[in-house]
């Protein structure tokens, strides 16, 4: 059985089901453990009772430890979030005695493609990362890290140990929402995994953190029965910053990243997304209430007032600029994708 471990919270709900649907979907026996970043998420998935996935109550991981509970006190709410990323993985380790091998993945990612490549890379590895594989034109954004947190492994022995406490206090020390000399969130701190610590296996396989921010160089193809990139499937794909507009319009985060949104990657990648998180919302707004894909902790909802007249008025003119530039998605009406 793999382990898989994410976090969210209410307003990530539809995707983290949708990671879950992803993975059951591959036919391989898996348990998610879910840190469960507000009681409305708990809630609803502890009434789910989903097989396969193991949600956790944010009073349950943080009782016991202060210096967690320390950092909460001197960091935003997103940058909290950020912070517990690495202190997750320690909780299962010691919460699963059982547990050999660990991955964090993160909520927003999507799976095509069974990943057992991947542990078959990491072999007898102690700690697997991946490249940002970062666009050509947008050498700048390695400023944030060379590797992507979105897909970590530990392996419950010397050297995976050693590197995830090394993170964890790291991320107790200084783990903000802000680019400084060595630093960025809980992310930039990997660049110095490899050099410091023995095991780490750098991933290379071409179909694995497809995203935004490399899709330009490294476009998806359909090729007759399934999605590559390269010669390579499609493992999964990270739908990093990807928002809902309102109605039908979806903004893929395409443009910040250069990226232009081809036809295959609308057909075969956006739209099956897009119909796992309305399919995932259905299930789960009966245990939820009102969420919503167009929010996120960096980004909470404004007033209700306000955000009636800022979204009529933004939508409005995003609708027009966006479809025009090719920025934004215009997805099929229901039951049409």
């Amino acid at each position: 059985m793999r382990h898989f471990c994410t976090y969210f919270d209410r307003n990530y709900l539809s995707r983290g089901l949708a990671l879950y649907r992803s993975l059951s979907a591959l036919g391989r026996p898996f348990q998610l453990w879910v840190l469960c970043m507000d009681p409305v998420c708990h809630a609803a998935l502890a009434s789910a009772e989903l097989p396969g996935i193991r949600p956790i109550a944010l009073e349950d991981f943080e009782r016991g430890d202060d210096a967690l509970l320390r950092a909460k006190g001197n960091r935003t709410l997103v940058e909290y979030y950020f912070t517990c990323t690495a202190s997750l993985p320690r909780y299962i380790f010691r919460e699963g005695p059982g547990i050999d091998l660990l991955t964090y993945v993160d909520a927003d990612l999507y799976f095509f493609a069974d990943p057992e490549p991947l542990f078959e890379e990491l072999a007898g590895g102690s700690i697997a990362i991946i490249e940002h594989r970062i666009s050509k034109r947008l050498g700048p954004l390695e400023q944030y890290g060379r590797y992507n947190v979105g897909w970590i492994s530990f392996r419950r022995d010397a050297n995976g140990m050693a590197c995830l406490e090394w993170w964890r206090d790291r991320c107790l020390e200084w783990c903000y929402d802000r680019v400084e000399p060595g630093r960025f969130a809980e992310q930039k701190y990997l660049d110095e995994w490899p050099r410091r610590f023995g095991g780490v296996v750098v991933l290379r396989h071409p179909g694995a953190n497809a995203a935004p921010w490399n899709l330009a160089d490294h476009p998806v193809r359909w090729d007759g029965d399934r999605l590559r990139v390269g010669e390579s499937p499609l493992l999964f794909f990270h739908f990093h910053g990807f928002r809902h507009l309102g109605g039908r319009l979806y903004d893929p985060n395409l443009s910040r990243y250069r990226a232009r949104l081809s036809k295959t990657a609308r057909l075969h990648v956006y739209h099956p997304y897009i119909r796992a998180l309305h399919e995932a919302d259905g299930e789960i707004s009966p245990h939820s209430g009102n969420t919503s894909l167009g929010t996120s902790v960096r980004h909470p909802l404004p007033a209700p007032f306000v955000q009636r007249v800022v979204k009529r008025i933004r939508r409005l003119g995003r609708f027009w600029i966006g479809l025009a530039s090719g920025h934004y998605l215009l997805a099929p009406r229901s039951g049409n994708f």
